[in-house]
């Protein structure tokens, strides 16, 4: 009950089953359970509705929570309609598999009773106080969370419902003892070799090149050689940072700040209070009778904890003397508020205050009393403010000009950049990969790229990179995507193929290495000076003493087949023999049951997965919009 008094429906309880009901099954959304008129659908699954409403409340829950875990740069993201289609599509995926879950369940047959439910509700320590179900709680919190009784029940049955099959299909996937020793003794593993790197220079001077191959090769690759569109983007840029120093303030301007402002500067009053709280319930005798008692008490010194812990029935704040820790105006009811209100000392204790809850003995236990920031220390802090203010107006008034300016003269910028004194900046060529310094925004790249805005050669409109900050731009020059001629590419394309014969060079080299026998291989090496070198111990995730590429095709060999010729991701080619293979099999119980619970999860997901794939291609799904 004392909740209800101290925090209005607005703590830390509400937020928990709040983010209980979005976690549980967030794309589906609170308003799907709700009763509601009729609506559009978003999609049918098996003649059920999706509704439009519930996959605009999935959307917004699933984008509110990226951007706060990703902040700004998962926010620009969703400027590019792309992105913002898939996504969207992507929540609607999901809400799809959802519902095809829910009329799995009903159709298999799974209920959930209302004594599951109800135990479930009792047990939530979100509806609990001092350890034991409260219902005023309970009802407060599905208030603030927007919730109906019944409908709470009915989300809870849907929500168990669902988990009851969830939980059954990944309850059958298992992994079993002998395959997790395995795949445990096979990543532990490790092996001996003897390695070389050939490097694909030693083959490049005595390779030549014909006018048929560099022809051909520039044919065959020729997607390499076409060029990035470019663009080369005039603009006129806006700050308030470039107006404040323009910003001179008067006296009698910051005067009238600090006193339009004064609430800013002046800091309320605070009592910190401890009451005694008797319910009335149906025997009102009795409770003035014990409230008498519980004054008396303190009457003869008893402390105002002891008593309160003795006699209030608000146990929660009884544990801690009665102690209600600070309160404003507002806070209480209004009886309540105007007794606290009345206690002019710390230690003073009211007489008998009677509110909807019942009576109180209360009592002051600290006090800080009102403190004004005077105008010479805020000073600074007022000149500041009143700068911005300015300067923020000035902002918009030029960014109104730069609107309707652009529009008007929409074939320059030097009108723009004359009403707001400042200049045209105009970049060198650049691709979309390379975009410069402040234009480096998603909102503007599309902008700059969009075929629409290259064609029309015309002003933007104010683009907004942040608050304080716009620009206005156009095309200045346009460079269009193509195909370079060989004569342009001439020295690459000749690069490029004189690399690739020499890495064959080198590949065919090492082959003959692996194809020599025994008595023939020291020859091969010696031609290009080649030495072997052993390594020990080489793990599956070692990339000291060997290239990984190398690593992998080693763990690929065995003592029949133990030579491989390797191309590197730098070009060059290396030459790799398996030794020998160290096996461990000393049990790592640890190692073992961190892998068993990784293969059991990974097999139990793709089960479901699959499960949910198999009830999909069965179902009758139509996207309505």
């Amino acid at each position: 009950m004392l909740e209800r008094m101290r925090e209005g429906l607005q703590g830390p309880w509400a937020m928990i089953i709040v983010a209980l009901i979005v976690l549980s099954f967030v794309f589906a959304g609170v308003g799907s359970y709700l009763a509601a008129p009729v609506e559009t659908a978003a999609a049918k699954v098996n003649g059920e509705d999706i509704s439009a409403r519930a996959l605009d409340q999935a959307y917004q829950n699933e984008r509110a929570r990226l951007e706060s875990q990703f902040g700004e740069g998962i926010s620009s993201l969703f400027a590019e309609p792309t992105y913002l289609a898939n996504f969207r599509q992507g929540v609607l995926d999901r809400l799809i598999a959802d519902k095809l879950v829910e009329q799995k369940a009903q159709a298999l047959g799974l209920r959930v009773s209302d004594a599951q439910i109800k135990d479930t509700v009792l047990g939530m320590p979100e509806f609990q106080v001092g350890g034991a179900f409260n219902n005023d709680r309970y009802l407060a919190v599905l208030r603030q969370a927007g919730f109906q009784v019944d409908d709470f029940r009915n989300y809870m049955r849907a929500t168990m419902t669902k988990e009851q099959l969830s939980r059954a299909l990944l309850a059958t996937d298992f992994v079993v003892p002998a395959e997790v020793t395995s795949q445990l003794n096979l990543q532990r593993q490790s092996r001996d070799a003897q390695y070389a790197v050939i490097n694909t220079e030693l083959f490049k001077d005595s390779i030549t090149l014909t006018e048929e191959q560099i022809n051909n090769f520039y044919q065959t690759n020729i997607d390499q050689y076409d060029t990035q569109e470019q663009v080369s983007v005039a603009f006129v840029e806006l700050k308030i940072a470039d107006i404040l120093p323009t910003i001179d303030v008067t006296d009698e301007q910051l005067q009238e700040y600090y006193q339009f402002n004064m609430a800013n500067y002046r800091t309320e009053e605070k009592r910190r209070v401890s009451h005694i709280l008797v319910e009335l319930g149906d025997d009102a005798a009795a409770a003035q009778a014990k409230i008498r008692a519980a004054q008396a008490a303190l009457n003869n010194g008893d402390t105002f904890a002891a008593v309160a812990s003795e006699f209030s029935d608000d146990t929660f704040s009884a544990e801690n003397g009665g102690d209600l820790e600070f309160v404003a105006p507002g806070d209480m009811d209004p009886a309540f508020d105007a007794a606290v209100l009345a206690l002019q000392n710390v230690g003073d204790v009211s007489d008998v205050v009677t509110s909807e809850f019942g009576l109180h003995l209360i009592t002051l236990t600290d006090y800080v009393p009102e403190q004004v920031t005077s105008f010479a220390d805020a000073l600074n802090e007022i000149t500041e403010s009143v700068k911005q203010e300015q300067a923020a107006e000035a902002f918009f008034g030029l960014q109104q000009t730069m609107a309707e300016i652009a529009f008007e003269v929409p074939d320059t910028l030097e009108d723009v950049a004359g009403a707001v004194n400042k200049e045209v900046v105009t970049t060198g060529l650049f691709t979309a990969n390379n975009v410069p310094g402040v234009l480096n925004n998603r909102a503007v790249i599309a902008q700059i790229f969009s075929d629409e805005f290259i064609a029309d050669e015309m002003n933007s409109d104010v683009i907004e990179l942040n608050d304080g900050h716009v620009l206005v731009l156009r095309i200045a020059q346009y460079e269009p995507q193509r195909t370079q001629t060989l004569t342009e590419v001439q020295t690459l394309v000749e690069s490029q193929l004189r690399a690739e014969l020499a890495q064959t060079s080198a590949l065919q080299y090492v082959q003959r290495i692996v194809d020599a026998g025994t008595d023939e291989q020291a020859q091969v090496l010696a031609e290009q000076s080649v030495t072997l070198l052993p390594v020990a111990n080489v793990t599956r995730n070692s990339t000291d003493t060997m290239d990984a590429t190398a690593v992998a095709s080693l763990f690929t060999l065995s003592t029949s087949n133990s030579q491989a010729a390797v191309t590197l991701a730098n070009g060059n080619v290396a030459f790799v023999e398996l030794i020998a293979v160290n096996n461990v099999t000393t049990p790592d119980l640890e190692a073992s049951e961190q892998l068993l619970n990784r293969l059991t999860g990974q097999r139990a997901q793709a089960g479901y997965q699959a499960f949910i794939a198999a009830i999909k291609a069965d179902a009758e799904i139509q996207i309505l919009n």
